[in-house]
């Protein structure tokens, strides 16, 4: 096979299925920090992290080198076996910063969609209990009980049902699920989501056969949205009065890419179970569930399981990400860089000429989204949005690719994320900002 940028993309559309797709058609060749250098040579900036994943930049120097160690020493030491020290160094970095003390039995598998089939599971058989209430607008992953609770996109799902039943749906606290406005209120909000709870449990799902609630603190396929601490605080109210367990999908939004190392901190609410992946092991196929040992010591001895789970060299991995997150003070600078985000963001929304093109800035920490008005898709008012051009979203998130950045869309409505490593520089980030200004100025001039 010829090497070639040409050859090698060619050849890769013929022989990859085409249920993958692609941003650019181009072959990764390296990555370090903030930027990637693809086979034709072209070296781009990258604020995609592999969707929330390298959230220390590619090849961290630290986590590569742990990664590399680690492959001389055992690469793999299948967890139903025996433990390896790597499993069980990883738990202990893990342990100080949870989100609750009581968060303190640990299992690893290898993705976010097998760490939520598992805490599906686990919850059904703790409680005894058959049913799961899921968001509207969540994603959850492509596996099958996974697909089943993801409310996001009907592609996830498109032909494939029956899905695993016993999911049921309510909305959640984004106006567009009320038919709202963005001026909506964070009251209102979240008092018409808790009714909505309220008539599931009623009318669709009795408490007594519900055996979770699934949620993400930060909606991400659905469009960056931030679930307010109210609303939180109203599922954990609703859940203890029914003994319903609290699931937190922490996989996109947890390890610190909200400013804390997990969303759910933000508001003080304490799941019953997380799930969390991506940024764990920057890079290393790496996913948790986590728990309380008084629910899981309720599990059989084979309950859990899978060949490669807590691969050791991902665990490995993962302790370095750990140790630098704290040398580096990482949070620190998510802070600072969020801050500076939001208000260039906003800046750029607020120009005369933009404005009737945006409806929200919106995220936490450098998980954010910008959300245009949708002339096609408007959940409110279509005139609103008469004079806003066409599939905005995705026709500056491509003419940023043209320019030198990946960038990524999201959501069934036009809205655009920024994924940035949670390291990245002041430089790179006004770098990144001003190729999204450049591309959005041309976009709208040409209609």
């Amino acid at each position: 096979m010829a090497s070639s940028s040409s050859s090698l993309v060619s050849f890769g559309q013929q022989h990859v299925t085409k249920g993958l797709g692609r941003v650019v058609e181009d072959v990764f060749e390296k990555g370090e920090g903030s930027y990637v250098t693809m086979k034709s040579g072209r070296k781009m900036l990258d604020f995609t992290c592999g969707i929330a994943v390298t959230n220390l930049g590619h090849c961290h120097p630290k986590v590569s080198k742990a990664a590399a160690d680690q492959c001389m020493n055992m690469v793999h030491g299948q967890c139903s076996i025996a433990f390896h020290e790597p499993y069980l160094k990883l738990i202990e970095k893990l342990i100080p910063i949870m989100p609750d003390k009581s968060l303190d039995s640990f299992f690893f598998w290898n993705s976010g969609s097998e760490a939520v089939e598992g805490a599906i599971k686990m919850a059904r058989v703790i409680t005894g209990r058959p049913n799961i209430i899921a968001m509207q607008g969540g994603y959850h992953g492509r596996t099958f009980g996974a697909m089943a609770v993801t409310k996001s996109k009907t592609i996830y799902s498109l032909g494939v049902a029956p899905l695993m039943p016993g999911v049921f749906a309510t909305p959640f606290p984004y106006w567009h699920h009320f038919n709202g406005k963005p001026s909506m209120s964070e009251d209102e909000l979240v008092r018409q989501s808790l009714y909505q709870l309220e008539l599931v449990l009623s009318q669709q799902s009795a408490p007594t056969d519900t055996a979770a609630i699934l949620i993400e603190p930060i909606i991400g396929e659905g469009g960056y949205v931030v679930a307010p601490p109210a609303y939180l605080k109203g599922l954990r109210e609703i859940c203890d009065k029914h003994g319903i367990l609290l699931i937190m999908d922490e996989v996109q939004s947890g390890f610190g890419r909200t400013g804390k190392y997990f969303a759910c901190e933000w508001s003080g609410v304490r799941p019953d179970i997380m799930t969390v992946a991506k940024g764990l092991a920057n890079g290393f196929p790496l996913s948790a569930i986590i728990s309380r040992r008084e629910l899981t010591d309720q599990l059989k001895p084979g309950f859990m399981g899978g060949t490669y789970a807590g691969n050791a060299v991902s665990c490995a991995a993962g302790v370095a990400v750990a140790e630098a997150f704290e040398e580096e003070k990482i949070l620190d600078n998510v802070l600072v860089r969020s801050s500076e985000l939001f208000s260039a963001l906003n800046a750029l929304a607020s120009k005369p000429h933009i404005k009737p093109h945006v409806l929200e800035v919106r995220g936490k920490g450098l998980m954010v989204g910008l959300e245009f008005a949708s002339p096609s898709h408007s959940a409110y008012d279509p005139a609103v949005n008469k004079n806003t051009p066409q599939n905005l979203a995705s026709r500056v998130a491509k003419r940023c690719v043209e320019k030198g950045m990946l960038i990524l869309t999201t959501s069934v409505y036009e809205t655009v994320r920024f994924i940035p490593p949670l390291n990245v520089s002041k430089e790179d980030l006004e770098k990144g900002i001003k190729i999204f200004e450049e591309a959005l100025e041309e976009v709208v001039k040409e209609g």
